[in-house]
């Protein structure tokens, strides 16, 4: 018995120990370190309106459906915050074909001013985690035309409003060049 008892105090103190500082003392850290560093992404990323409400994350993609404001990517789970993740269907797949055709006829029926050979491909297909909030600057100047008929907003006005949210490589590297719709179709706001 008396081995017993030296083998559980240490086990107990040192599993407290650990729970201390993993289930605690680090988050805080961490916590503090990020406000400190980098406060508006480890809140993350919010963004406020006049009256200071959340109205969206920059860092999630949102749902614009009226036709004057720039559509995002399409969401396999459209955006409901119920988690993420896309079907991850084989180019093949009959479902995947089927559901791509729709959203180019679609895309074909919302904007007739715009050629077909102009649609992006991320405007017809989603991404891989499907919460993606940024698109390619190609495909946020092919909705130009149409948000441009639609509230009479002079499309230079436009393309100069996609060219200033054209976020760069991340470090001049790694990925592509994007365009954040929420805070795009934000600008456009103030101007309709």
């Amino acid at each position: 018995m008396q081995g017993l008892n030296s083998i559980v105090g240490p086990i107990v103190r040192t599993s407290f120990l650990i729970m201390l500082v993993g289930g605690l003392l680090y988050p805080l850290a961490v916590t503090g370190i990020a406000q400190a560093i980098m406060p508006d992404r480890a809140d993350g990323s919010l963004i406020y309106n006049e009256k200071n409400e959340v109205i969206g994350s920059e860092l999630i993609g949102q749902s614009f459906t009226s036709p004057e404001y720039f559509h995002g990517r399409v969401s396999s789970i459209e955006y409901d915050g119920a988690g993420s993740g896309s079907n991850n269907y084989a180019p093949s797949n009959q479902e995947m074909i089927d559901r791509t055709k729709d959203s180019v006829e679609a895309w074909k029926a919302a904007n007739p001013s715009t050629p077909i050979n102009e649609v992006p491909i991320d405007l017809v297909t989603n991404s891989g985690s499907g919460l993606d909030p940024h698109i390619s600057p190609e495909a946020a100047f092919a909705q130009v035309g149409r948000i441009s008929e639609l509230t009479g907003i002079d499309q230079q006005a436009l393309r100069d409003l996609v060219e200033k949210h054209t976020e760069g490589k991340e470090l001049g590297l790694f990925g592509e060049e994007r365009v954040n719709v929420l805070k795009l179709n934000l600008d456009l706001m103030e101007l309709l």
